[in-house]
């Protein structure tokens, strides 16, 4: 993807997640979040996919476990979507370990329950 578009989607993205922050405020379940956030990107025209499956490979053995990305944006940036009182480093480790399973490099961790939604709005770059 070119870096123009990639720009693009991601101010999208935050856009789409202050949107719907500004229309629900803080304090209500990922999940709330979520289907209100799909149908965002919906009216925006952009891709979005929840609860896709990241099944575990080991040793060359596909075994009966899977992690689950929140939403997949345009088949390139994983959300992560918390509604937490405060970001911890095991949320950073989770959407790492999912990027690098998905074979992803962009994410972004997004707590809702926050006052304003800029700083509840986190980067993070696999490998990096």
């Amino acid at each position: 993807m070119e870096e123009l578009l990639r720009n693009s989607i991601t101010g999208e993205i935050l856009d789409s997640c202050i949107e719907v922050h500004r229309n629900l405020g803080p304090g209500l379940l990922e999940s709330t979040y979520e289907i209100c956030l799909l149908k965002e990107f919906e009216l925006r025209g952009i891709k979005a996919v929840a609860q896709i499956k990241l099944p575990i490979l080991y040793k060359d053995f596909l075994l009966d476990q899977n992690y689950i990305i929140d939403v997949l944006v345009a088949d390139e940036f994983i959300l992560e979507l918390k509604s937490v009182e405060a970001i911890l480093p095991i949320h950073k480790a989770q959407l790492i370990t999912y990027l690098k399973l998905a074979d992803k490099r962009l994410g972004f961790l997004i707590n809702f329950n926050v006052p304003l939604m800029k700083n509840g709005f986190q980067r993070v770059i696999q490998g990096y």
